[in-house]
């Protein structure tokens, strides 16, 4: 076989039903953790109870279910399956317009590493190595700010990281404002209903997410200014500061059903969105 022939190959896989119905999957674990964070950040404004409103916490609450440790390895095989549809896309390129562009090569590349090692640890935490996958979020993120700020120049790096938070969280918040997601729907061929109900879960649940990912930011932003690990803050003490706010835990509440509204967003997205 020759090399152009095996690429084709490649490609026709890449572009296949099983690589498709794995990114599927994945918003549908996507979903699954939002809502389920989105869940715990509601009770916590409302009755101030002590739970982790991060991955760890939404993994320890499957765990207490029934069929638990089937959904465990049923979230981290979607999660694996988004990873696998990114890594095709930063290899062939995105489906759409300027889906071969090197910006959006790079970003499916950046999620792919990203959704691979949620999918490691959620297998983990599943495998019974609690640690791994069901970690404080915020102890996390001190570690790894102690570490940076470690290395020479620590500051900068931990800075940069800062910024990179807090671009994205302006960047998903106007995207979610100027409707940008429809671009990725079948949008043609959706019902008035589905197209509404895309359009609340999508603004909504995109600022929601926006906001937490701005708050981690901001917390970087302090640590590196004042060089102190114990600044930053995981997405746990990152929903939890909104109630520090004048809103109080209303704010905390409102940012809360965001986020369970963009997990119904992320099952929207298995259905309707292009693959």
């Amino acid at each position: 076989m020759t090399a152009a022939s095996s690429s084709a190959v490649a490609r026709r896989v890449a572009r296949g039903d099983a690589v498709r119905g794995g990114a599927r999957m994945g918003f549908v674990a996507r979903g699954v953790l939002y809502l389920l964070v989105g869940a715990l950040a509601v009770r916590i404004g409302l009755t101030g109870t002590g739970e982790q409103a991060d991955r760890g916490g939404a993994l320890a609450g499957v765990s207490e279910t029934p069929f638990g440790a089937v959904l465990l390895w049923a979230l981290g095989l979607g999660l694996a399956g988004m990873a696998l549809w990114r890594l095709t896309e930063a290899v062939f390129g995105a489906a759409g317009p300027k889906g071969d562009g090197a910006a959006k090569r790079a970003m499916s590349g950046a999620r792919c590493v990203f959704y691979g090692v949620t999918s490691y640890l959620v297998f983990s935490f599943a495998a019974g190595s609690g640690d791994s996958g069901a970690g404080s979020s915020d102890q996390q993120s001190q570690d790894i700010t102690g570490r940076l700020l470690g290395l020479p120049g620590g500051q900068w790096w931990v800075g940069a990281v800062a910024v990179g938070f807090g671009v994205a969280g302006l960047v998903l918040a106007g995207r979610a404002v100027m409707r940008k997601y429809r671009k990725h729907l079948t949008w043609g061929q959706m019902s008035r209903k589905a197209r509404r109900f895309m359009d609340v879960t999508g603004m909504v649940g995109g600022v929601g997410r926006a906001c937490v990912f701005a708050a981690v930011g901001w917390f970087g932003a302090k640590a590196a200014v004042e060089f102190d690990p114990s600044e930053a803050k995981g997405m746990d003490d990152a929903i939890r500061s909104f109630a520090e706010t004048p809103a109080g835990p209303w704010l905390l509440v409102a940012v809360a059903v965001g986020l369970v509204l963009f997990g119904a967003f992320s099952f929207g997205q298995a259905k309707w969105r292009k693959v």
